[in-house]
Formats: structure tokens, sequence, C-alpha cells
């Protein structure tokens, strides 16, 4: 009744709660004198009619764009009101709620009466609806422009649209429309005006603001179109241009963040990873082909491998999160660049091992040398020419073994067993065997002392001698030089000795490995002096002359002309210079002459003196190049001989197939065409008559 309503509005909160109380005791009253559903009736035309009169204040509202904010307050006041009145009705109609229209199916509940009375006269006007979406989308505009706008007001009619089933039609629509042309225009404009690492920074603030979005207001069903636009308008669009403008300069500054936020960025993209993954590889092969493809950096060219290495090891598990398509990419790409050049790079890691493993490198201790010698390997599993690499191996390993000069016999055989777990026993053994002679000698050079000092005439002169076996050392160039009676003498007991014990066997003396500690006075005293074989020839010269020229000193030691200019110049003009040489310069002629330097001093006893080493000649690395060529050759004769013997018959194609997958170094169809001939000249195989690209194996 009228009276009861005043009650409502006026009376106290006991008041209040009285009155509502005596209204649902009416309510149910009524329901239980059977007038339900004139009750539902009247109700609802009630409801209509208030919902309808609403709809006026919103029509007539001022048009301004300046006024958008506050029609948006006006809606969202409204809307609370009805929220809270239809709440008021509910209570008040509960038992009409929960009997009379519980039990009619097709009458909805007072609640989703409410709400459908609030959308078909409100928010379904067209005007209505579309000023209210129109302001939404103006305030979400303004806040992606920086602005500060109110959250809860967006929240409260986002809210009101899922709560009246509108959201999705009315508005999500439309603002999925607005932000993937906000952000295409965004994109384009941004690409042009900033560099990578900053665009990168702005797209992630981006996803980051959207996803916050999500959070603070919009329905959570918006969520994946809206984060799939963006990330479609910021990268998918510009994936190809971010990749070609900013990778290559991200990896060249070790832009570590940027990397890792791009890798992000990228995998959250359709194809995204699977570009970056290829322009990862081009710029492995490229920047690596820069390192491998230049002579004049041949000296570094090593050190920068294993550099280049580990910084692309360090990008794939800092900004790739280890993954291990990228990781096999990278060993592709290595792969691919480091035999770009044949055998040059196998050569040059065999003598950056040689500079690490021999005396005097001080720049690492012993577990620090463990790991230079483990990413060696890593670089090494790369080459296809391996038998390169073993050649130019073995022979520094000979020059380190035989003069003394290997800083560790455990660093050495730790690199001798890596190189066994990498290729295998045959590879190794070799190098196995050299070890083995030099620990035989040892033994020998025992009983030789032994057998010494039994001789009824011993020598003044220690003797110290290396067995070497042929086939596993390097070969040298033997070179005949006038030895003093005394060693002479001394090797001829040695050859006896030995022969003695092993007949049969052939020695052939090598003095260009030879060393020797002479004895020696000068003024300031007596001294020792640790010099080459070759010095001591030209020394021992100076007991019986003061001075002697370049050609007396050829004459008497028979050393070659180029090793013995080396020899006097390390010993007249290095820095313990015994000798004196006139006239002075650094370069010796075949004038000069030389005299003892009576007046030499040093703090030591015991002095080295370097013999001046020649740098290797492009002749010396072509013959160790020839050598390994000459090597390949026999594998390949033996390797065609052996599967001929087994398969009898076979067709040239499935031969070659067959020979490419035994053999374990790079070879050209056309090499392999010239060793079959070879083999069918020699009669080991003969063609097919009547089908000449079919062999037969010749017993």
């Amino acid at each position: 009744s009228a009276d009861e309503t005043l009650i409502i509005h006026d009376s106290s909160p006991t008041c209040i709660f009285m009155s509502c109380f005596c209204l649902t005791q009416a309510v149910e009253n009524l329901c239980s004198y059977k007038v339900s559903p004139v009750l539902y009736k009247q109700l609802r035309q009630v409801c209509e009619d208030h919902v309808q009169a609403q709809i006026h204040q919103f029509r007539e509202y001022p048009s301004s764009s300046l006024d958008s904010l506050s029609f948006l307050k006006r809606m969202n006041r409204c809307w609370q009101d009805h929220c809270s009145q239809t709440i008021m009705i509910r209570s008040i109609f509960l038992f009409l709620d929960r009997t009379y229209i519980l039990q009619n199916s097709l009458l909805p509940s007072i609640w989703d009466t409410g709400l459908e009375l609030f959308r078909t006269h409100i928010v379904s006007d067209g005007a209505v609806q579309s000023r209210t979406v129109e302001g939404i989308l103006e305030q979400i505009e303004r806040e992606r422009n920086g602005e500060t706008v109110d959250r809860s007001l967006l929240r409260s009619l986002l809210g009101m649209l899922s709560d009246l089933q509108v959201y999705k039609d009315s508005f999500e629509q439309r603002f999925l429309t607005e932000t993937n042309r906000l952000y295409a225009a965004e994109g384009q404009r941004l690409m042009q005006e900033r560099d990578v690492p900053e665009y990168l920074h702005h797209v992630a603030r981006r996803l980051e603001e959207e996803n916050d979005r999500v959070i603070s207001y919009l329905d959570q069903s918006t969520q994946k179109p809206l984060i799939t636009t963006v990330e479609k308008q910021l990268l998918g669009e510009h994936m190809n241009a971010i990749l070609q403008k900013g990778l290559w300069m991200l990896l060249d500054e070790n832009r570590v963040c940027e990397l890792m936020l791009l890798y992000e960025l990228l995998n959250k993209v359709k194809g995204g990873l699977t570009a970056l993954l290829q322009a990862w590889r081009d710029y492995i092969k490229s920047f690596g082909g820069e390192i491998v493809s230049s002579p004049e950096k041949d000296k570094e060219m090593v050190q920068e491998l294993l550099d280049f290495k580990d910084k692309m090891d360090h990008v794939t598990q800092r900004c790739f999160q280890r993954n291990d398509t990228f990781i096999n990419a990278m060993k592709e790409a290595f792969e691919s660049f480091i035999n770009k050049r044949p055998n040059k790079p196998a050569e040059l890691i065999a003598k950056y091992v040689d500079s690490k493993l021999r005396a005097g490198n001080k720049e690492a201790t012993e577990e620090e040398l463990e790991r230079i010698l483990d990413k060696i390997m890593i670089i090494f599993r790369f080459i296809h020419g391996k038998d390169v690499f073993e050649a130019f191996y073995k022979k520094d390993l000979a020059k380190r073994l035989l003069v003394g000069k290997s800083a560790s016999v455990d660093a050495e055989k730790s690199m001798l067993s890596k190189l066994k777990h990498e290729c295998g026993a045959a590879f190794t053994s070799k190098l196995e065997g050299m070890f083995k002679d030099m620990e035989l000698s040892k033994d020998i050079m025992i009983q030789f002392k032994q057998y010494m000092q039994n001789q009824s005439d011993p020598s003044n002169i220690e003797l110290t001698v290396n067995i070497l076996t042929m086939g596993y050392w390097p070969s040298y160039t033997p070179m005949d030089v006038h030895l003093p009676t005394e060693m002479v003498k001394l090797q001829e007991v040695f050859k006896v000795f030995y022969l003695g014990k092993h007949s049969g066997r052939k020695l052939q003396w090598q003095p260009t490995l030879g060393h020797a500690v002479l004895k020696t006075e000068f003024k300031e005293g007596k001294k020792e002096l640790q010099v080459s074989l070759f010095q001591t020839l030209v020394l021992l010269m100076f007991n019986e002359s003061d001075e002697c020229s370049v050609e007396e000193i050829r004459a008497a030691t028979g050393i070659e002309d180029g090793e013995l200019k080396r020899t006097l110049q390390s010993l007249a003009c290095g820095k313990a210079r015994v000798l004196n040489k006139m006239p002075r310069g650094k370069d010796v002629e075949d004038a000069d002459r030389f005299h003892f330097n009576s007046d030499f001093r040093h703090k030591l006893f015991r002095i080295k003196i370097n013999q001046i080493q020649m740098k290797e000649t492009v002749e010396e690395q072509v013959s160790t190049t020839e050598r390994v060529f000459q090597d390949r050759q026999y594998q390949i004769d033996a390797a065609v001989v052996r599967i001929m013997k087994m398969r009898k018959t076979l067709s040239h194609n499935l031969l070659v197939s067959e020979l490419y997958n035994q053999l374990k170094f790079p070879v050209k169809p056309a090499d392999l065409k010239k060793r079959i001939e070879s083999l069918i000249d020699r009669d080991y195989m003969e063609r097919d008559k009547e089908n000449p690209n079919q062999y037969h194996y010749v017993a």
C-alpha cells in the first residue's frame, strides 16, 4: 500500500526491516490464497513501467563527447540502482519466486526478469547501447594512450553487459576491431621510428598492459582473442623485419636480455620460432664463415672459434631456454661453415692444441687446461677431415716428446683419451705407440747405463737415446752431419749394445732432433749450456779455434746452409750471446766471422739457448697435406677392394654409396672414380662387358 511504502522510505532501519518482513508475510499470505499468477503478472508490469521510465534520461542526454564520461556514470548509477532494487524486490517476493515461479519452468525468476527488462528497455535501445559502448571504448583508448581512467566504472559497466548477455555482440567485436586498428597503425609507425630492442620492450609492455586490462575489467573470455590480436599486429606482421633489422645486431652486441625477450615474444606467434631458428642459423654460418675463410685471421682462428662457440652456447642456454632444436641447428651451422675451407681448420686446431700442451704455457692451471681441451674437442667434432688434424697433431706431439717440451704427461694422455673416445682406437694407435716408444726408451737407457759401467773404457759423455718405431712417428729427412769422434764412438757402442738385444733391427740416427748440455768456462766462471745438437757442433769448434768463418763452420759440421744460419743466429744474435759476430747485425751472411764471447755473463748456472725455429714453410705444410692425401688414396683403395670382395658384383652408384658410408673423410665423386679406374688397371676388379656401370671383383 502507499502507506507501507512511505514507512519503507521514512522509518529507521529497524522499521524498514519490520516493514519488509510484513510485506514478505503479506506475499506469502497472498500466494496461499491462490493469487500467485495475478501477483506475478502485476509485479512484472510495475517493474516494466518503472524501467521504461528510465530510458528517457539517456535519450535526452547531451551528445557531446565531453559528456561521454558523465553519461557512463549515469548509466552505471542506473544499473546499480536497478540491481539493488531488484534484490530488494526479490527478497520481498521470495516466497513467490520459490513456489509459483519455480514450479513454472517457462517463467523467468524475479532476478532474471529484472535483467531481461533492463536489457530490453535500456541496453537494447540502439542509441543508448551505441553511446555506452563508444564511451567504454573511448575510456580504454585513453588508458592505452597513457591517461588515467576510472577502472571500477569500466569494470561495473562491462560486468553489466556480461550479465545482460550482450557483451560479445555489443562490445567485444567492436573492441577487438578497434584494438586491431590501433595496433596495426602503431606497429607500422614504431617499426620505422624505433630500433629493435626498444620495439621489443614496447611490445612486451603492451602485452602486459592488455593482460592487466583483462584482470581489471574485461571479461575473461576476451583474453585469448585480445592477446592474439596484439601479437599478430605487433609481432606477426613485422616478424621478418624484426629479425632482419635486429637479430644480428643483438647477437653481435650480446644483448642477452633482448634476445631472451625476442625468443619469448616470437614463441607466442605462429611460425615465430621457425623464422628465428632460420635467422639464427644464417647468422652462425655468416659470422663463422668470416672467421674460417680469412687467411689473415689464421693465427686467431681457433681462439675466435672457441669464443664464438662459448657465446652461442650462452645464448642458447640463457636466451633460447636450451631448446634442443636451436642447439642442433647451431651444431649443423658450425659443421657447415667450418668445412667450407678444407683442411686448414683441422691443421690450425692441431697447432692450437700444441700451443696449450707445450711447456712454458703458463696461462692455464691443470683444471683450466682440461676445460680448454674439452672445448677444443667440441670444435674438433665438427671437422670432416680428421686425418689432417691427426697428421699435424702427430708432428707437433713428436716435437714435444722428443725435445722434452710437453707441459704435462697427464694432459697429453688426457687429450689422447679424448681423441680415442671421439674417433676410436684406430685413430690414436700411432699416437699411443709414440708414448710407448718413449717409455721403452727409458727402460733401454737404464740397461745401457749398466752396460756402460761394465765397459773397460768408459766415456766421459753421458748419452741418452730415444728409440722410435718408424711407423708411429712422422718421417724426418735424414741429415748427415760431422759428429766429433767421441760422439761417433759412443754411437757405435750403443749400436752394438742395442742390436745385441734386438737382432735384425736397423738403427737410423736423426741428428736434427738431438740436444746436449755443454760445460763451458767464461771469465765470470763455469756455466752449463743447454743447446741443440747443431748448436753443440758449432760451439765445439771454438775449443780448437778462437775465430771461425761461416764457410769454415759449414765445412767442419756439414750442417745444411739454412739450418746453419739459424743456429749461428741463435748463438750470436739472441738473448744469450755466447758468440760474437762480426760485423754486428741480426742476420747471418756468408762473409760474417764469429769468435767465442768469453765476457758472457748470466745470472743462471744452466742456460738454455733456444734454437731459432724456422716458421713452418709452405712446402712443409704442403708435404704434410700431401701425405694425408696419399693416406686417403690408400684408404679408398682398401675400402673398394673390401666392398667388392664381399659383394662380388656391384653397380657404380651402389659402390660409391657404400664408400661414402665407410670413409671417414670428405671425398669428391671424381676422386672415387679415379681410384676405381686405378684398381681396374691393376686387375683388382673389372667392368661388366655388357654394362660399363657394373663392376666385378677379380679374385
